[in-house]
């Protein structure tokens, strides 16, 4: 490799014009970068999105809640929320939502409560009631 440097230095002095380099300039350009793919049209929101990231979150708190109350059915709000992404995440996008609200809902609870109390048992009951009374809207609006 220096062989080659030194060789194409020794080169420069007998250089073509500027004129003749020139000409010879686009046999040499650079390659072209990869077209970008156009983005994606903007993904527009379900007019049930707010109660649907609502009802996300809640199940995400039940989800720690009832798993931290030894509660029955502790194990299903995951299971829960799969169904609700896999019908309801048709993108990426609303996918990573729907996914953040539950975690949002976990997470809050979670900083809150190391045991089950009188308090954390009275929050599952009312988000048991707030998520029933929100998916039973839903499903009478927009269908179920």
């Amino acid at each position: 490799m220096a062989l080659l440097l030194c060789l194409l230095a020794g080169c420069a002095s007998l250089a073509p014009s500027p004129a003749s380099a020139q000409q010879r300039s686009p046999a040499r350009a650079a390659p072209k970068a990869p077209e970008k793919e156009p983005a994606p049209p903007p993904e527009q929101p379900a007019p049930y999105d707010r109660d649907l990231m609502r009802l996300s979150e809640i199940i995400g708190s039940l989800a720690f809640l009832r798993g931290l109350c030894a509660a029955p059915d502790a194990g299903e709000w995951s299971g829960r929320m799969r169904a609700l992404i896999d019908a309801e995440g048709i993108t990426p996008g609303r996918r990573d939502r729907l996914a953040g609200a539950f975690n949002r809902g976990y997470r809050s609870y979670a900083v809150t409560y190391r045991i089950c109390t009188p308090s954390a048992q009275e929050a599952a009951s009312r988000f048991v009631a707030e998520g029933e009374r929100l998916s039973q809207a839903l499903a009478g609006r927009f269908g179920g």
